[in-house]
Protein backbone atom coordinates (compact mmCIF):
# COMPACT_ATOMS: atom_id res chain seq x y z
CA UNK A 1 0.00 0.00 0.00
CA UNK A 2 2.38 2.42 -0.88
CA UNK A 3 -0.33 5.41 -1.73
CA UNK A 4 -0.99 4.80 2.27
CA UNK A 5 2.23 5.03 3.48
CA UNK A 6 3.33 8.20 1.29
CA UNK A 7 0.57 9.87 2.64
CA UNK A 8 -1.05 9.00 5.48
CA UNK A 9 -4.22 9.52 8.02
CA UNK A 10 -4.31 11.99 10.68
CA UNK A 11 -6.53 10.75 12.67
CA UNK A 12 -8.74 7.57 12.21
CA UNK A 13 -11.44 9.53 11.33
CA UNK A 14 -9.80 9.67 7.97
CA UNK A 15 -9.69 5.66 7.37
CA UNK A 16 -10.73 6.23 4.41
CA UNK A 17 -8.46 8.74 2.90
CA UNK A 18 -5.97 5.63 1.95
CA UNK A 19 -8.03 2.65 2.41
CA UNK A 20 -10.55 3.77 0.02
CA UNK A 21 -8.08 4.73 -2.00
CA UNK A 22 -6.33 1.70 -1.63
CA UNK A 23 -9.31 -0.08 -2.59
CA UNK A 24 -9.94 1.94 -5.69
CA UNK A 25 -6.51 0.91 -7.19
CA UNK A 26 -6.50 -2.52 -5.87
CA UNK A 27 -9.79 -2.78 -7.97
CA UNK A 28 -8.27 -1.48 -11.07
CA UNK A 29 -5.07 -2.90 -11.10
CA UNK A 30 -7.15 -6.57 -11.52
CA UNK A 31 -9.57 -4.77 -14.07
CA UNK A 32 -5.90 -4.37 -16.23
CA UNK A 33 -5.23 -8.01 -15.09
CA UNK A 34 -8.16 -9.28 -16.05
CA UNK A 35 -11.57 -8.49 -17.35
CA UNK A 36 -12.90 -4.67 -16.31
CA UNK A 37 -16.82 -5.31 -16.74
CA UNK A 38 -16.23 -8.57 -14.63
CA UNK A 39 -14.28 -6.82 -12.09
CA UNK A 40 -16.76 -4.30 -11.80
CA UNK A 41 -19.61 -6.77 -11.57
CA UNK A 42 -17.69 -8.20 -8.69
CA UNK A 43 -17.01 -5.22 -7.28
CA UNK A 44 -20.23 -4.13 -7.19
CA UNK A 45 -22.23 -7.19 -6.24
CA UNK A 46 -20.15 -6.82 -2.54
CA UNK A 47 -21.58 -2.95 -2.35
CA UNK A 48 -25.19 -3.79 -3.00
CA UNK A 49 -25.00 -7.20 -0.65
CA UNK A 50 -23.06 -5.70 1.90
CA UNK A 51 -22.70 -1.89 1.91
CA UNK A 52 -26.43 -1.32 1.16
CA UNK A 53 -27.37 -3.26 3.85
CA UNK A 54 -24.97 -1.56 6.64
CA UNK A 55 -26.18 1.82 5.27
CA UNK A 56 -29.59 0.89 5.58
CA UNK A 57 -29.38 -0.78 9.22
CA UNK A 58 -28.49 1.03 12.85
CA UNK A 59 -24.79 0.98 12.19
CA UNK A 60 -24.78 2.86 9.11
CA UNK A 61 -22.22 5.56 8.82
CA UNK A 62 -20.47 7.72 6.52
CA UNK A 63 -17.38 7.06 5.01
CA UNK A 64 -15.66 9.32 7.18
CA UNK A 65 -17.37 8.58 10.65
CA UNK A 66 -17.42 11.24 13.46
CA UNK A 67 -17.64 9.26 16.15
CA UNK A 68 -17.20 5.31 17.37
CA UNK A 69 -16.57 3.66 20.85
CA UNK A 70 -14.13 1.02 19.47
CA UNK A 71 -12.09 1.78 16.41
CA UNK A 72 -12.43 -2.06 15.24
CA UNK A 73 -16.16 -1.58 14.49
CA UNK A 74 -15.18 0.87 11.50
CA UNK A 75 -13.05 -1.00 9.77
CA UNK A 76 -16.37 -1.61 7.23
CA UNK A 77 -17.32 -2.23 3.88
CA UNK A 78 -18.69 1.27 4.27
CA UNK A 79 -15.32 2.93 4.79
CA UNK A 80 -13.18 0.27 2.35
CA UNK A 81 -15.92 -0.34 -0.38
CA UNK A 82 -18.08 2.44 -0.51
CA UNK A 83 -14.83 5.30 -0.16
CA UNK A 84 -13.53 3.33 -3.14
CA UNK A 85 -16.15 4.33 -5.01
CA UNK A 86 -16.29 7.74 -3.68
CA UNK A 87 -12.92 7.75 -5.16
CA UNK A 88 -14.11 6.11 -8.58
CA UNK A 89 -17.09 9.26 -8.32
CA UNK A 90 -14.00 11.87 -8.73
CA UNK A 91 -12.85 9.88 -11.78
CA UNK A 92 -15.94 10.20 -13.05
CA UNK A 93 -16.72 13.87 -12.59
CA UNK A 94 -13.03 14.59 -13.29
CA UNK A 95 -12.21 12.36 -16.51
CA UNK A 96 -9.09 10.27 -16.36
CA UNK A 97 -6.93 12.52 -17.56
CA UNK A 98 -7.63 15.23 -15.54
CA UNK A 99 -8.21 12.70 -12.47
CA UNK A 100 -4.83 11.43 -12.79
CA UNK A 101 -3.40 14.62 -12.60
CA UNK A 102 -5.06 15.71 -9.42
CA UNK A 103 -3.36 12.11 -7.70
CA UNK A 104 -0.34 13.80 -9.04
CA UNK A 105 -0.56 17.18 -7.50
CA UNK A 106 -2.40 15.12 -4.04
CA UNK A 107 1.45 13.22 -3.91
CA UNK A 108 2.73 16.23 -4.66
CA UNK A 109 1.65 18.17 -2.07
CA UNK A 110 1.25 16.10 0.35
CA UNK A 111 4.23 13.23 0.27
CA UNK A 112 5.23 12.04 3.36
CA UNK A 113 2.42 13.98 5.34
CA UNK A 114 -0.65 13.10 7.59
CA UNK A 115 -3.52 14.54 6.10
CA UNK A 116 -7.23 14.76 5.84
CA UNK A 117 -10.09 13.80 3.23
CA UNK A 118 -10.22 17.16 2.50
CA UNK A 119 -7.17 17.54 1.31
CA UNK A 120 -7.56 14.84 -1.22
CA UNK A 121 -11.07 16.90 -2.02
CA UNK A 122 -9.28 20.44 -2.44
CA UNK A 123 -6.65 18.37 -4.84
CA UNK A 124 -9.08 17.13 -6.95
CA UNK A 125 -10.89 20.53 -7.17
CA UNK A 126 -7.79 22.70 -7.57
CA UNK A 127 -6.64 20.78 -10.84
CA UNK A 128 -9.90 20.29 -12.30
CA UNK A 129 -10.85 23.83 -11.22
CA UNK A 130 -13.94 22.54 -10.12
CA UNK A 131 -16.06 23.59 -7.44
CA UNK A 132 -16.51 20.32 -5.37
CA UNK A 133 -18.12 21.77 -1.95
CA UNK A 134 -21.34 19.48 -2.63
CA UNK A 135 -19.45 16.25 -3.18
CA UNK A 136 -18.54 16.55 0.36
CA UNK A 137 -21.84 15.30 1.32
CA UNK A 138 -20.45 11.59 0.62
CA UNK A 139 -18.22 11.74 3.33
CA UNK A 140 -20.99 13.63 5.19
CA UNK A 141 -23.86 11.56 5.13
CA UNK A 142 -24.73 8.11 5.70
CA UNK A 143 -27.31 6.28 3.63
CA UNK A 144 -27.54 4.94 0.17
CA UNK A 145 -29.72 7.70 -1.99
CA UNK A 146 -32.50 6.22 -4.18
CA UNK A 147 -32.59 7.98 -7.86
CA UNK A 148 -35.96 7.70 -9.23
CA UNK A 149 -35.80 8.55 -13.30
CA UNK A 150 -38.56 8.45 -15.90
CA UNK A 151 -38.09 9.77 -19.33
CA UNK A 152 -40.75 11.19 -21.99
CA UNK A 153 -40.37 12.00 -26.14
CA UNK A 154 -41.54 15.29 -27.57
CA UNK A 155 -41.93 14.42 -31.39
CA UNK A 156 -42.35 17.81 -32.39
CA UNK A 157 -39.52 19.34 -31.25
CA UNK A 158 -37.52 15.94 -31.00
CA UNK A 159 -36.33 16.12 -27.71
CA UNK A 160 -36.10 13.78 -24.80
CA UNK A 161 -36.14 14.60 -21.50
CA UNK A 162 -34.97 12.73 -18.82
CA UNK A 163 -36.39 13.59 -14.98
CA UNK A 164 -34.59 12.41 -12.39
CA UNK A 165 -35.36 13.15 -7.96
CA UNK A 166 -32.79 12.07 -4.81
CA UNK A 167 -33.72 11.24 -1.94
CA UNK A 168 -32.08 9.29 1.04
CA UNK A 169 -34.05 8.11 3.75
CA UNK A 170 -32.74 9.18 7.47
CA UNK A 171 -30.20 7.04 8.81
CA UNK A 172 -28.93 6.99 13.08
CA UNK A 173 -28.11 10.57 13.86
CA UNK A 174 -28.96 12.22 10.70
CA UNK A 175 -32.79 12.96 10.23
CA UNK A 176 -32.77 15.06 7.50
CA UNK A 177 -30.19 14.83 3.97
CA UNK A 178 -28.71 17.20 1.80
CA UNK A 179 -28.40 16.36 -2.13
CA UNK A 180 -25.62 14.58 -3.13
CA UNK A 181 -23.07 15.48 -6.15
CA UNK A 182 -23.89 12.56 -8.41
CA UNK A 183 -22.25 11.63 -11.82
CA UNK A 184 -24.86 9.72 -14.20
CA UNK A 185 -23.40 7.93 -16.85
CA UNK A 186 -26.19 7.52 -19.70
CA UNK A 187 -26.71 6.00 -22.98
CA UNK A 188 -29.80 6.43 -25.26
CA UNK A 189 -30.79 3.39 -26.87
CA UNK A 190 -32.90 2.83 -29.72
CA UNK A 191 -35.19 -0.50 -30.97
CA UNK A 192 -32.04 -1.71 -32.95
CA UNK A 193 -29.88 -1.34 -30.26
CA UNK A 194 -27.54 1.64 -31.44
CA UNK A 195 -26.65 4.08 -29.11
CA UNK A 196 -28.04 7.42 -29.93
CA UNK A 197 -26.39 9.23 -27.56
CA UNK A 198 -23.51 8.48 -24.75
CA UNK A 199 -23.08 11.15 -21.51
CA UNK A 200 -22.35 12.06 -18.20
CA UNK A 201 -24.93 13.95 -16.26
CA UNK A 202 -24.33 15.50 -12.82
CA UNK A 203 -27.24 15.08 -10.50
CA UNK A 204 -27.11 17.62 -8.15
CA UNK A 205 -30.42 19.06 -6.90
CA UNK A 206 -33.24 16.76 -5.35
CA UNK A 207 -34.99 16.55 -8.68
CA UNK A 208 -33.78 17.79 -12.20
CA UNK A 209 -34.67 17.54 -15.89
CA UNK A 210 -32.11 16.96 -18.55
CA UNK A 211 -32.53 16.94 -22.25
CA UNK A 212 -31.45 15.77 -25.27
CA UNK A 213 -32.54 17.47 -28.28
CA UNK A 214 -32.36 16.90 -31.80
CA UNK A 215 -33.06 13.03 -31.98
CA UNK A 216 -34.42 12.26 -35.27
CA UNK A 217 -35.85 9.09 -33.66
CA UNK A 218 -37.51 8.43 -30.22
CA UNK A 219 -35.12 6.75 -27.54
CA UNK A 220 -36.06 3.02 -26.73
CA UNK A 221 -34.65 2.50 -23.44
CA UNK A 222 -32.29 4.62 -21.52
CA UNK A 223 -29.45 2.76 -20.25
CA UNK A 224 -28.59 4.37 -16.87
CA UNK A 225 -25.56 4.55 -13.94
CA UNK A 226 -23.61 3.08 -16.85
CA UNK A 227 -21.09 1.10 -15.14
CA UNK A 228 -22.86 1.76 -11.70
CA UNK A 229 -21.52 5.49 -11.91
CA UNK A 230 -22.60 6.07 -8.13
CA UNK A 231 -23.64 3.77 -5.71
CA UNK A 232 -27.01 4.45 -5.41
CA UNK A 233 -30.44 2.67 -5.88
CA UNK A 234 -32.50 3.04 -9.21
CA UNK A 235 -36.49 3.17 -9.61
CA UNK A 236 -37.37 3.93 -13.41
CA UNK A 237 -40.37 3.08 -15.01
CA UNK A 238 -38.35 1.05 -17.21
CA UNK A 239 -40.78 -2.17 -18.41
CA UNK A 240 -39.76 -6.21 -18.68
CA UNK A 241 -39.30 -5.76 -22.06
CA UNK A 242 -37.18 -3.36 -22.04
CA UNK A 243 -34.95 -4.88 -19.11
CA UNK A 244 -34.88 -8.02 -21.07
CA UNK A 245 -33.91 -5.52 -24.15
CA UNK A 246 -30.96 -4.30 -22.34
CA UNK A 247 -29.90 -7.54 -21.33
CA UNK A 248 -29.10 -8.53 -24.36
CA UNK A 249 -28.77 -5.42 -26.44
CA UNK A 250 -26.83 -2.77 -24.23
CA UNK A 251 -23.32 -2.23 -24.93
CA UNK A 252 -22.19 -1.44 -21.69
CA UNK A 253 -21.44 -4.56 -20.10
CA UNK A 254 -22.22 -4.19 -16.46
CA UNK A 255 -25.60 -2.47 -17.13
CA UNK A 256 -26.26 -5.88 -19.26
CA UNK A 257 -25.37 -7.61 -16.63
CA UNK A 258 -27.61 -5.42 -14.43
CA UNK A 259 -30.43 -5.26 -16.55
CA UNK A 260 -30.75 -9.51 -15.68
CA UNK A 261 -30.14 -8.87 -12.44
CA UNK A 262 -33.24 -6.28 -12.02
CA UNK A 263 -35.39 -8.58 -14.44
CA UNK A 264 -34.94 -11.65 -12.10
CA UNK A 265 -35.70 -9.64 -9.17
CA UNK A 266 -38.76 -8.49 -10.24
CA UNK A 267 -39.93 -11.86 -11.12
CA UNK A 268 -38.63 -13.53 -7.42
CA UNK A 269 -40.72 -10.48 -6.06
CA UNK A 270 -43.32 -11.39 -7.90
CA UNK A 271 -43.67 -15.14 -6.84
CA UNK A 272 -42.97 -14.24 -3.32
CA UNK A 273 -46.49 -12.28 -3.64
CA UNK A 274 -47.85 -14.90 -5.01
CA UNK A 275 -46.76 -17.60 -2.67
CA UNK A 276 -48.30 -15.47 0.35
CA UNK A 277 -51.81 -14.46 -1.45
CA UNK A 278 -52.00 -18.22 -1.97
CA UNK A 279 -51.40 -19.73 1.90
CA UNK A 280 -47.72 -20.40 1.09
CA UNK A 281 -48.17 -22.56 -1.62
CA UNK A 282 -45.36 -23.33 -3.91
CA UNK A 283 -47.61 -25.04 -6.17
CA UNK A 284 -49.06 -21.52 -6.69
CA UNK A 285 -46.04 -20.33 -8.26
CA UNK A 286 -45.14 -19.92 -11.96
CA UNK A 287 -42.46 -18.60 -14.03
CA UNK A 288 -43.12 -16.06 -16.32
CA UNK A 289 -42.25 -17.20 -20.04
CA UNK A 290 -40.51 -13.62 -20.80
CA UNK A 291 -37.91 -14.58 -17.88
CA UNK A 292 -37.14 -18.00 -19.01
CA UNK A 293 -37.00 -16.27 -22.75
CA UNK A 294 -34.39 -14.01 -21.63
CA UNK A 295 -32.44 -16.67 -19.11
CA UNK A 296 -32.43 -18.41 -22.37
CA UNK A 297 -31.05 -16.02 -24.74
CA UNK A 298 -28.01 -14.95 -22.37
CA UNK A 299 -27.41 -19.11 -22.01
CA UNK A 300 -26.89 -19.13 -25.51
CA UNK A 301 -25.58 -15.96 -26.96
CA UNK A 302 -21.70 -17.49 -27.64
CA UNK A 303 -21.15 -14.16 -28.26
CA UNK A 304 -20.87 -12.47 -24.78
CA UNK A 305 -18.20 -13.04 -22.38
CA UNK A 306 -17.88 -16.04 -20.68
CA UNK A 307 -17.79 -14.57 -17.47
CA UNK A 308 -20.27 -12.20 -18.12
CA UNK A 309 -22.64 -15.01 -19.63
CA UNK A 310 -21.85 -16.74 -15.89
CA UNK A 311 -22.74 -13.47 -13.93
CA UNK A 312 -25.84 -13.00 -15.76
CA UNK A 313 -27.49 -16.11 -15.13
CA UNK A 314 -27.05 -16.27 -11.72
CA UNK A 315 -29.79 -15.22 -9.73
CA UNK A 316 -29.49 -11.84 -6.83
CA UNK A 317 -28.39 -12.80 -3.42
CA UNK A 318 -30.67 -13.45 -0.35
CA UNK A 319 -29.00 -10.60 1.04
CA UNK A 320 -29.97 -8.09 -2.16
CA UNK A 321 -33.55 -9.15 -2.37
CA UNK A 322 -34.58 -9.09 1.31
CA UNK A 323 -33.67 -5.34 0.71
CA UNK A 324 -36.27 -5.02 -1.76
CA UNK A 325 -39.23 -5.69 0.84
CA UNK A 326 -40.20 -4.93 3.90
CA UNK A 327 -41.23 -6.97 6.22
CA UNK A 328 -38.76 -9.54 4.88
CA UNK A 329 -40.57 -12.52 4.67
CA UNK A 330 -37.08 -15.06 4.90
CA UNK A 331 -39.22 -18.01 3.81
CA UNK A 332 -40.92 -16.50 0.76
CA UNK A 333 -37.67 -15.13 -0.37
CA UNK A 334 -35.92 -18.43 -0.39
CA UNK A 335 -39.14 -20.51 -1.63
CA UNK A 336 -39.24 -17.96 -4.87
CA UNK A 337 -35.45 -18.12 -4.63
CA UNK A 338 -35.52 -21.95 -4.92
CA UNK A 339 -37.91 -22.31 -7.44
CA UNK A 340 -36.52 -19.94 -9.40
CA UNK A 341 -33.81 -21.72 -10.14
CA UNK A 342 -34.78 -25.26 -9.97
CA UNK A 343 -37.41 -24.14 -12.66
CA UNK A 344 -34.86 -22.16 -15.08
CA UNK A 345 -32.27 -25.49 -14.89
CA UNK A 346 -35.75 -28.21 -15.81
CA UNK A 347 -36.49 -25.85 -18.84
CA UNK A 348 -32.92 -25.22 -20.14
CA UNK A 349 -31.38 -28.19 -18.70
CA UNK A 350 -30.14 -30.04 -22.52
CA UNK A 351 -28.25 -26.49 -23.50
CA UNK A 352 -27.12 -25.92 -19.74
CA UNK A 353 -25.48 -29.45 -20.41
CA UNK A 354 -24.43 -29.06 -23.98
CA UNK A 355 -22.74 -26.00 -22.82
CA UNK A 356 -21.05 -27.50 -19.60
CA UNK A 357 -19.70 -30.43 -21.99
CA UNK A 358 -18.39 -28.16 -24.74
CA UNK A 359 -16.44 -26.71 -22.05
CA UNK A 360 -14.59 -29.30 -21.04
CA UNK A 361 -10.99 -28.64 -20.26
CA UNK A 362 -9.59 -32.45 -19.85
CA UNK A 363 -6.45 -32.87 -21.67
CA UNK A 364 -5.81 -29.06 -22.24
CA UNK A 365 -3.05 -27.17 -20.13
CA UNK A 366 -4.24 -25.70 -17.25
CA UNK A 367 -3.77 -21.39 -17.47
CA UNK A 368 -4.66 -18.31 -16.42
CA UNK A 369 -6.00 -16.33 -18.43
CA UNK A 370 -9.44 -14.61 -19.37
CA UNK A 371 -10.69 -17.05 -21.70
CA UNK A 372 -9.92 -19.77 -19.96
CA UNK A 373 -11.07 -18.35 -16.47
CA UNK A 374 -14.22 -17.23 -18.19
CA UNK A 375 -14.72 -20.62 -19.07
CA UNK A 376 -14.28 -22.34 -16.04
CA UNK A 377 -16.50 -19.79 -14.44
CA UNK A 378 -19.46 -20.53 -17.02
CA UNK A 379 -18.57 -24.19 -16.90
CA UNK A 380 -19.26 -24.38 -13.10
CA UNK A 381 -22.26 -21.84 -13.31
CA UNK A 382 -23.79 -24.33 -15.47
CA UNK A 383 -23.30 -27.12 -13.01
CA UNK A 384 -24.52 -25.16 -9.96
CA UNK A 385 -28.06 -24.62 -11.86
CA UNK A 386 -28.38 -28.22 -12.83
CA UNK A 387 -27.42 -29.38 -9.14
CA UNK A 388 -30.14 -27.55 -7.93
CA UNK A 389 -32.39 -30.32 -10.19
CA UNK A 390 -30.91 -32.88 -7.62
CA UNK A 391 -31.19 -35.57 -9.87
CA UNK A 392 -28.78 -38.65 -9.89
CA UNK A 393 -27.34 -37.42 -13.26
CA UNK A 394 -26.57 -34.24 -12.11
CA UNK A 395 -24.84 -35.46 -8.76
CA UNK A 396 -22.93 -37.91 -11.16
CA UNK A 397 -21.62 -34.80 -12.88
CA UNK A 398 -20.79 -33.40 -9.90
CA UNK A 399 -19.28 -36.42 -8.84
CA UNK A 400 -17.03 -36.68 -12.09
CA UNK A 401 -15.80 -33.17 -12.13
CA UNK A 402 -14.85 -33.29 -8.56
CA UNK A 403 -12.81 -36.77 -9.59
CA UNK A 404 -10.87 -35.01 -12.34
CA UNK A 405 -10.68 -31.56 -11.54
CA UNK A 406 -6.82 -30.34 -12.28
CA UNK A 407 -7.62 -26.41 -10.56
CA UNK A 408 -9.19 -26.15 -7.16
CA UNK A 409 -11.72 -23.76 -8.95
CA UNK A 410 -13.07 -26.82 -10.90
CA UNK A 411 -12.89 -28.82 -7.41
CA UNK A 412 -14.47 -26.14 -5.35
CA UNK A 413 -16.93 -25.67 -8.28
CA UNK A 414 -18.32 -29.60 -7.69
CA UNK A 415 -18.19 -29.55 -4.38
CA UNK A 416 -20.52 -26.34 -4.02
CA UNK A 417 -22.68 -27.89 -6.38
CA UNK A 418 -22.75 -31.36 -4.20
CA UNK A 419 -22.76 -29.72 -0.88
CA UNK A 420 -26.50 -28.96 -0.93
CA UNK A 421 -27.65 -32.21 -1.77
CA UNK A 422 -27.39 -34.80 0.86
CA UNK A 423 -26.14 -38.01 -0.65
CA UNK A 424 -23.39 -40.64 0.05
CA UNK A 425 -21.69 -38.92 -3.02
CA UNK A 426 -21.45 -35.87 -0.91
CA UNK A 427 -20.13 -37.06 2.40
CA UNK A 428 -17.41 -38.83 0.40
CA UNK A 429 -16.11 -35.51 -1.73
CA UNK A 430 -15.82 -33.32 1.22
CA UNK A 431 -14.21 -35.93 2.86
CA UNK A 432 -11.85 -36.67 -0.14
CA UNK A 433 -11.51 -32.63 -0.41
CA UNK A 434 -10.48 -32.66 3.59
CA UNK A 435 -8.38 -35.51 3.64
CA UNK A 436 -6.11 -34.03 0.45
CA UNK A 437 -6.12 -30.36 2.10
CA UNK A 438 -4.69 -32.51 5.57
CA UNK A 439 -2.27 -34.33 3.76
CA UNK A 440 -0.56 -30.99 2.09
CA UNK A 441 -1.10 -28.81 5.36
CA UNK A 442 -3.28 -26.25 3.89
CA UNK A 443 -4.98 -24.57 6.52
CA UNK A 444 -6.47 -22.20 3.72
CA UNK A 445 -7.74 -24.77 2.05
CA UNK A 446 -9.35 -26.48 4.77
CA UNK A 447 -11.20 -23.23 5.91
CA UNK A 448 -12.24 -22.85 2.05
CA UNK A 449 -14.21 -26.58 3.05
CA UNK A 450 -15.24 -24.79 5.91
CA UNK A 451 -16.68 -22.38 3.83
CA UNK A 452 -18.53 -24.80 1.12
CA UNK A 453 -20.06 -26.60 4.09
CA UNK A 454 -21.46 -23.84 5.94
CA UNK A 455 -23.07 -21.90 3.34
CA UNK A 456 -25.07 -25.28 2.22
CA UNK A 457 -28.60 -24.99 1.43
CA UNK A 458 -29.75 -28.14 3.64
CA UNK A 459 -32.72 -28.84 6.31
CA UNK A 460 -30.37 -29.76 8.87
CA UNK A 461 -27.97 -26.57 8.40
CA UNK A 462 -27.65 -25.58 11.93
CA UNK A 463 -26.31 -29.20 13.23
CA UNK A 464 -24.06 -30.15 10.66
CA UNK A 465 -22.24 -26.07 11.68
CA UNK A 466 -22.40 -27.14 14.94
CA UNK A 467 -20.51 -30.99 14.51
CA UNK A 468 -17.88 -29.02 12.40
CA UNK A 469 -17.14 -27.02 15.23
CA UNK A 470 -15.89 -29.88 16.69
CA UNK A 471 -14.03 -31.05 13.89
CA UNK A 472 -10.34 -31.30 13.85
CA UNK A 473 -9.76 -29.36 11.00
CA UNK A 474 -11.69 -26.55 12.63
CA UNK A 475 -9.22 -23.88 15.02
CA UNK A 476 -11.82 -22.41 17.04
CA UNK A 477 -8.99 -19.43 17.37
CA UNK A 478 -8.44 -19.05 14.60
CA UNK A 479 -10.04 -15.98 13.03
CA UNK A 480 -9.62 -17.04 9.47
CA UNK A 481 -11.48 -20.35 10.61
CA UNK A 482 -14.41 -18.55 12.48
CA UNK A 483 -15.06 -16.47 9.68
CA UNK A 484 -14.93 -19.31 6.61
CA UNK A 485 -17.34 -21.34 8.99
CA UNK A 486 -19.33 -19.03 11.61
CA UNK A 487 -19.33 -15.83 9.26
CA UNK A 488 -20.36 -17.80 6.01
CA UNK A 489 -23.17 -19.30 8.10
CA UNK A 490 -24.69 -16.48 9.19
CA UNK A 491 -24.24 -14.30 6.31
CA UNK A 492 -24.91 -16.42 3.55
CA UNK A 493 -26.59 -19.42 4.55
CA UNK A 494 -30.70 -17.23 4.78
CA UNK A 495 -32.22 -21.00 5.00
CA UNK A 496 -29.95 -22.03 7.86
CA UNK A 497 -29.47 -18.68 9.81
CA UNK A 498 -33.20 -17.44 9.62
CA UNK A 499 -34.72 -20.95 10.64
CA UNK A 500 -38.37 -20.77 11.97
CA UNK A 501 -37.44 -22.12 15.24
CA UNK A 502 -34.98 -19.85 15.76
CA UNK A 503 -32.21 -22.42 16.80
CA UNK A 504 -30.01 -20.33 14.20
CA UNK A 505 -29.98 -17.17 16.32
CA UNK A 506 -29.75 -19.33 19.38
CA UNK A 507 -27.07 -20.50 17.78
CA UNK A 508 -24.69 -17.72 17.18
CA UNK A 509 -25.70 -15.76 19.90
CA UNK A 510 -23.74 -18.43 21.70
CA UNK A 511 -20.89 -18.23 19.57
CA UNK A 512 -20.54 -14.45 20.05
CA UNK A 513 -20.87 -14.76 23.38
CA UNK A 514 -17.98 -16.75 23.75
CA UNK A 515 -16.03 -15.04 21.10
CA UNK A 516 -16.44 -12.10 23.03
CA UNK A 517 -14.30 -13.57 25.97
CA UNK A 518 -11.54 -14.57 23.30
CA UNK A 519 -11.75 -11.98 20.28
CA UNK A 520 -14.26 -9.11 19.98
CA UNK A 521 -13.73 -7.88 17.23
CA UNK A 522 -14.25 -11.12 15.62
CA UNK A 523 -17.27 -10.99 18.10
CA UNK A 524 -18.43 -7.75 17.40
CA UNK A 525 -18.74 -8.67 13.63
CA UNK A 526 -20.57 -12.31 13.96
CA UNK A 527 -23.04 -10.09 15.80
CA UNK A 528 -24.01 -7.38 13.37
CA UNK A 529 -26.14 -10.34 11.34
CA UNK A 530 -28.65 -9.62 13.42
CA UNK A 531 -28.96 -5.93 12.42
CA UNK A 532 -32.13 -6.50 9.71
CA UNK A 533 -33.65 -7.85 12.85
CA UNK A 534 -36.47 -4.76 12.80
CA UNK A 535 -37.27 -5.66 9.49
CA UNK A 536 -38.49 -9.06 9.81
CA UNK A 537 -41.69 -10.33 10.01
CA UNK A 538 -43.11 -10.28 13.63
CA UNK A 539 -42.07 -13.95 14.32
CA UNK A 540 -38.75 -13.68 13.70
CA UNK A 541 -38.47 -10.18 14.74
CA UNK A 542 -38.85 -11.10 18.10
CA UNK A 543 -36.42 -14.36 17.93
CA UNK A 544 -33.73 -11.97 17.01
CA UNK A 545 -34.53 -9.53 19.73
CA UNK A 546 -34.22 -12.26 22.67
CA UNK A 547 -30.77 -13.06 20.88
CA UNK A 548 -29.57 -9.89 21.20
CA UNK A 549 -30.80 -8.80 24.24
CA UNK A 550 -29.38 -12.13 25.38
CA UNK A 551 -25.84 -10.68 23.95
CA UNK A 552 -26.15 -7.68 25.29
CA UNK A 553 -26.50 -9.41 28.89
CA UNK A 554 -23.60 -11.77 28.85
CA UNK A 555 -20.98 -9.95 26.41
CA UNK A 556 -18.65 -7.39 28.27
CA UNK A 557 -16.60 -5.91 25.25
CA UNK A 558 -16.57 -2.35 23.82
CA UNK A 559 -16.60 -3.74 20.66
CA UNK A 560 -19.68 -6.16 20.84
CA UNK A 561 -21.89 -4.14 23.31
CA UNK A 562 -21.39 -0.99 20.72
CA UNK A 563 -22.80 -3.22 17.78
CA UNK A 564 -25.28 -5.00 20.15
CA UNK A 565 -26.71 -1.28 21.83
CA UNK A 566 -26.62 0.29 18.11
CA UNK A 567 -29.12 -2.70 16.63
CA UNK A 568 -31.21 -2.65 19.67
CA UNK A 569 -32.17 1.62 19.93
Amino acid sequence: NWSGNRVTCRDWFQLTLKEGLTVFRDQHFSEDMTSEAVKRIEDVRVVRSAQFVQDAGPMAHPIRPESYIAMDNFYTVTVYNKGAEVIRMYRTLLGRETFREAMDLYFKRHDGQAVTCDDFRRAMADSSDRDLTQFENWYLQAGTPTVTASSSYDAETKTYSLTMSQSTVSTPNQETKEPFHIPVEVGLLSKDGKVLVEKMLELREETQTFEFPDLEEEPYVPSLFRGFSAPIKLQSDITPDQLAFLAANDNDPFNRWDASQQLYTREILRLVQVYQDNERDEASMVLEESVNAAFRATLTDESLDPSLRAYSLSMPTYSTLSQEVNPIDADAIITAGRFIRRTLASKNKEELLKIYHSLDSKGKPYEINEKDVGDRRLRNTCLAILSTLKEQDTIDLSVQQFKNAESMTNSIGALQSLVNVPSKERDEALETFYQRAKKNNEALVINKWLQVQAGADIPNAVEEVKKLMNHEGYESTNPNAIRALLLMFAGANPAGFHKSDGSGYEFIAEQVIELDKINPQVAARLASTFDTWQKQTDDRKTLMKDSLERIRKEATSPDTLEIVNRSLV
